[in-house]
């Protein structure tokens, strides 16, 4: 018996869309979260940035989710579902019947039965994880899993680009305070 696909070039092109009409990380990422859970019909999603410094995966934005679960603790990168440092995604069918996760009374607590994580890499580095959360088991087709992983390559880009831009319209801003003062002084 094959698996059947969910995913269909629409559903790809309304998300990738939503992502290229905002120039804010957090209104893109709330978004895609949104987008992702309903076109899915999946019970939530999460995105998380990637934080070195504490070799931590920090929550950007989520939805679906109950403020208890996404408050259950800080997420090790180490411990969490640590495929994604190997970029590859990771599928797990059955929360009950598996040691990668790292609060697995919390997600059964939660009512997840399945997990899909993938990483979100901008050039060769992983930047983040995007997790898609269901209640009942999901055992993803192969085109599925190829498909959201070229997805997640678009939201490491979207991401890098937002910041960039942000950063940029920062910038921006700096110099022209930095114009009219030296303007009005002279």
């Amino acid at each position: 018996m094959s698996i059947e696909n969910k995913i269909d070039i629409e559903i790809f092109k309304v998300i990738k869309s939503a992502m290229r009409q905002s120039s804010d990380l957090e209104d893109m990422s709330n978004s895609l979260v949104q987008l992702l859970t309903g076109a899915l019909d999946i019970s939530g999603c999460t995105l998380f940035l990637e934080n070195p410094d504490k070799q931590e995966l920090e929550i950007l934005t989520s939805f679906g989710l109950s403020a208890e679960y996404l408050s259950k603790g800080a997420i090790s990168s180490k411990k969490s579902i640590a495929a994604i440092y190997n970029q590859k995604p990771l599928v797990i069918m059955d929360t009950a019947d598996t040691n990668l996760l790292q609060y697995p009374e919390d997600a059964k607590k939660e009512g997840i039965k399945s997990i899909i994580s993938l990483p979100v890499v901008f050039s060769g580095k992983v930047i983040g994880g995007l997790r898609l959360y269901n209640h009942q088991s999901w055992d993803v087709s192969d085109r599925d899993l190829e498909t959201l992983m070229l997805f997640a390559d678009h939201v490491g880009m979207a991401m890098t680009y937002t910041r960039l831009l942000n950063a940029f319209m920062v910038i921006k801003d700096t110099i022209g305070d930095i114009h009219d003062i030296w303007i009005d002084s002279y």
